[in-house]
C-alpha cells in the first residue's frame, strides 16, 4: 500500500513548480496525445522528475505533465498513463489522480482508445461513457483508508458527471460531431478479448471495451472528483467482422485519423466544464 506522505510529496513537487493550480486535468488515451501540442505557456514536466511517479512503457505514451491554458483554462494535460498490464498495481494506475486532487484538481476528464463492442458504432466514433463494468477482483482503494481521499465505501451512481456529459452532448451536437453513448468495460489486457468474451461483454451490457480508466474513475469517484470520461472507438471489437485481425497498428493509426476532431471537441468541452 502506498503511504500518505508519498501522494503528498508528488503533489508538494508539483506545486512549487507549477504557477497556479490547474481548473482540468486531461489524461490523453493511446494515440490521442497531439491534444497537449494546443496548450499555450506550457510547462513540460517529465514523470521521471516527479517524485514517486511510475513510468509508463506503452510507446504511445510520452510520460509528461503538460501545465498551461487551452481555452483560456488552466489545465494539467497527462500525456500517457499507467496500465495494469505493464505490471502495475491498480493503487498505482491511479496513483497520479490522488496527486491532482492534493494539488487542487476537482475536475478529471479521462480519455481512452476503445474497441467496438456495439455494432452500431463505427471506427472513429467518440463515446460518452455513461458507466462502467469492472468484473476484476482488486480495487485501486482496497487495503487501509487515507482518510484524506474520502471514505471507505463510497457511491458510484453517478461516477461519470451527468453534468459534464449534458454539456459534451451539447458541443458535440453543436459542431455536427457525432457523440455516441454508453457503457465501458474494463479488461485488464495486454491481450485484445476473444470473440467469444465479446459476445459475453455485449450480453453484459458493454458497449466498448479497453484496458485503462476505470481504476483512476474509481479512486476519483472517492475523492468526490468530478470526471467525464471519453473513448475513442478505434477498431471493432474481435470477432464482429469476420477474419478480422485486432492489432495495436490499427488503433494507433485510427486515433491519429481522428486527433483534429478530437481536439476540436476536447479543446470546446474543456472551456465550459
Amino acid at each position: 500500500m502506498i503511504p500518505f506522505e508519498e501522494y503528498k510529496r508528488s503533489a508538494d513537487f508539483l506545486r512549487k513548480n507549477l504557477p497556479e493550480c490547474p481548473e482540468v486535468a486531461v489524461v490523453l488515451g493511446s494515440g490521442l496525445g497531439r491534444l497537449a501540442e494546443e496548450v499555450e505557456s506550457k510547462i513540460t514536466i517529465p514523470y521521471k522528475d516527479i517524485p514517486g511517479f511510475p513510468m509508463p512503457t506503452v510507446e504511445s505514451h510520452a510520460g509528461l505533465l503538460i501545465y498551461g491554458r487551452l481555452n483560456g483554462r488552466k489545465v494539467i494535460m497527462m500525456s500517457g498513463r499507467f496500465h495494469f498490464y505493464e505490471g502495475y498495481s491498480p493503487e498505482t494506475v491511479s496513483f497520479y489522480v490522488r496527486v491532482l486532487y492534493l494539488l487542487g484538481v476537482r475536475k478529471l476528464v479521462l480519455t481512452n482508445a476503445a474497441g467496438a463492442v456495439n455494432q452500431s458504432f463505427k471506427v472513429g466514433d467518440f463515446m460518452l461513457i455513461t458507466d462502467h463494468i469492472k468484473f476484476f477482483a482488486e480495487s485501486p482503494v482496497r487495503g487501509k483508508r487515507i482518510p484524506e481521499f474520502g471514505e471507505r465505501f463510497f457511491d458510484m451512481s453517478s461516477t461519470y458527471s451527468p453534468r459534464m456529459r449534458d454539456i459534451a452532448r451539447r458541443i458535440a451536437d453543436d459542431m455536427g460531431i457525432t457523440l455516441r453513448e454508453g457503457v465501458y468495460f474494463y479488461m485488464p489486457g495486454p491481450e485484445f478479448e476473444t470473440p467469444a468474451e465479446i459476445r459475453a461483454i455485449r450480453i453484459l451490457g458493454g458497449d466498448a471495451v479497453g484496458m485503462s480508466t476505470v481504476f483512476e474513475a474509481v479512486t476519483a469517484a472517492q475523492c468526490g472528483m468530478e470526471v467525464l470520461g471519453v473513448s475513442c472507438i478505434t477498431n471493432m471489437a474481435a470477432g464482429i467482422i469476420p477474419n478480422s485481425v485486432v492489432s495495436d497498428a490499427e488503433v494507433t493509426i485510427t486515433a491519429a485519423q481522428v486527433s483534429d476532431r478530437f481536439c476540436s471537441l476536447m479543446k470546446s468541452v474543456i472551456a465550459e466544464i
